[in-house]
């Protein structure tokens, strides 16, 4: 859970912050570990559409559907992680998605042409792309089965208004699952440090509690059946490979020293 690496899922950053920490042994441990907690919420994902709110650039997205989603869709604020999805999707030889791209933000990103980013989609196996404000999402209201949201809600202006609009796409009886940064542990402790230090983006990110995210949600609408926690260590490489292996246990017991808080919801 590097630093910059969350804060890139409000636009913050390039693909690249993502590339790099996952290129390091620790970010592999920690996405490994976040990850599996959140297709564990997410529940039995056959014959479901699946919307990933933030989705950077789409791992989330092509581990939703490698767990079999009939659909998923990615949606980002920032058109250079869009573009990075469909870009990392053509390198692994996968599906070639489907992007629903406003061509002026794709320039304005220097990207070229929308239409470059655009490939043949494998019936059964596409996921969809689109850019997309998370406190404004261009879809009809109910039409998920599943949504996830994982390291935004922190950094977005409105996060009342973003889950609002997340419980009015899903479906009735549909899952929101939230992945957010935990306010009390070591890796906290840092960005509070850095952001006390200069660093905007954590003088302006909001870490909240395990009943701060059910208020979210609960003024959205939703019933809140769960909040666990993951990465109980400091980000510390031989201790996240030590204590790795028992992380998932003590999230099922607490969140207290959790770097990473995890919410399932559901819509009535």
């Amino acid at each position: 859970m590097d630093d910059d690496r969350s804060a890139a899922g409000a636009g913050r950053f390039g693909p690249h912050v993502y590339a790099a920490w996952r290129a390091s042994s620790l970010g592999e441990i920690v996405e490994a570990l976040e990850h599996r907690l959140l297709l564990r919420l997410a529940g039995d994902l056959r014959g479901r559409a699946v919307l990933d709110v933030g989705c950077g650039d789409g791992t989330l997205a092509r581990a939703l559907a490698r767990a079999g989603a009939a659909s998923v869709t990615g949606c980002d604020v920032d058109p250079r992680m869009i573009a990075a999805a469909v870009d990392k999707e053509r390198q692994m030889g996968l599906t070639q998605a489907r992007c629903d791209v406003d061509p002026r933000m794709i320039a304005a990103a220097g990207l070229g042409a929308a239409e470059e980013m655009a490939g043949t989609v494998r019936p059964g196996d596409a996921i969809r792309y689109a850019v997309a404000d998370a406190a404004r999402l261009p879809f009809a209201d109910d039409s998920f089965d599943v949504v996830t949201v994982v390291t935004v809600l922190a950094f977005v202006a409105d996060a009342e208004a973003a889950v609002r609009e997340m419980a009015r796409v899903l479906k009735p009886g549909g899952r929101l699952v939230v992945g957010e940064l935990g306010p009390w542990s070591l890796w906290a402790a840092r960005r509070r440090v850095r952001g006390w230090l200069g660093a905007g983006i954590w003088r302006g990110a909001t870490f909240r509690t395990p009943a701060q995210l059910s208020e979210l949600a609960r003024a959205a609408r939703l019933d809140v059946e769960r909040v666990t926690g993951a990465i109980f260590f400091p980000p510390w490489l031989p201790l996240a490979r030590l204590f790795a292996p028992c992380d998932a246990a003590l999230g099922e017991r607490t969140t207290r020293g959790a770097a990473f808080l995890a919410m399932l919801a559901r819509k009535a």
